[in-house]
């Protein structure tokens, strides 16, 4: 199963959640499931965002290799499942013909569709990167503990 983490500019939400998922599918021994991660105005190859960076670190997570990648029709054609950050991203998905496998990581993860939306860290301080690697954190925990094959 591979899962894909879409955002804007795939250099803070996206990356991030796939980062957390990554390190908790490696935790739990889950190495059937892959996840990766792009934005809908992303500009390939820009690096991730500093914030990002910093508090990914924080947490044991090297971000430092992380190229962003404008999402297309073939990453979407590729996934199993599609996590995205907002509604704007869940329409672009379904643009792009993902429409029978895209959720709202907030909704997917168990939560009321008012606050499904995960809000960008972009442009803030570290503190709003912290509340949102927070967020993720638990989201990531609640999506990888539906995925079949998970000891709940």
């Amino acid at each position: 199963m591979h899962i894909l983490y879409v955002c804007t500019g795939n250099t803070c939400r996206s990356p991030l959640a796939e980062a957390i998922t990554q390190a908790v599918l490696a935790a739990r021994g889950m190495d059937q499931v892959t996840a990766s991660s792009a934005g809908t105005g992303a500009w390939d190859g820009a690096p991730v965002s500093e914030g990002a960076y910093l508090v990914g670190l924080e947490h044991g997570l090297d971000l430092s290799g992380h190229s962003a990648r404008l999402l297309t029709r073939d990453i979407v054609r590729d996934a199993d499942l599609i996590l995205a950050m907002s509604g704007h991203h869940v329409a672009r998905v379904a643009e792009l013909g993902g429409e029978h496998k895209v959720h709202m990581l907030g909704t997917y993860a168990g939560r009321d569709p008012d606050r499904a939306e995960i809000s960008d860290p972009f442009g803030s301080d570290l503190a709003g990167y912290r509340t949102t690697f927070a967020e993720l954190q638990e989201l990531v925990g609640s999506v990888v503990g539906r995925l079949p094959g998970t000891v709940r």
